[in-house]
């Protein structure tokens, strides 16, 4: 099941997490929208593998849920199929991390992954994806 967000990111952000964003790139996320999904995805960094969830992409990034998030600046190969397409193999950068609390006061641990190195195509696919996303949630 996938809705809009509200707040146009590409992947959500805690308030800490965006005020430590440079104001270049808290813009520069917000300049895209997001939209909340639920699916599947392989993480594998050099020396890992995780599997996660995606809970909501952009024509950026994604969100990965997970109570083990990566270090900020690890590179990730991801690999996720929207339901309906052709499976997605692409970069990503950890562009920032909501880790887990020991209080246990965060619902949604995680970290937002920006996509690096898109091939023209694979920007095509993903756009198209998500403007189908954005077509079905249209209220109108």
């Amino acid at each position: 099941m996938a809705t809009m967000s509200k707040n146009p990111e590409p992947v959500l952000a805690s308030a800490a997490a965006d005020e430590a964003s440079p104001p270049s790139q808290r813009d520069d996320r917000r300049s895209y929208d997001r939209f909340d999904v639920e699916w599947s995805v392989d993480c594998v960094a050099d020396d890992t593998f995780l599997f996660a969830s995606i809970t909501n992409i952009s024509a950026m990034g994604i969100f990965v849920k997970t109570t083990e998030p990566k270090r900020v600046g690890t590179r990730l190969t991801l690999t996720f199929e929207p339901p309906g397409y052709e499976p997605f193999k692409l970069d990503g950068t950890v562009a920032w991390i909501n880790p887990v609390r020991s209080n246990g006061d965060n619902p949604n641990p995680g970290m937002g992954v920006r996509f690096v190195n898109l091939r023209p195509e694979d920007r095509e696919r993903l756009v198209e994806v998500i403007r189908t996303i954005a077509y079905v949630r249209d209220p109108s």
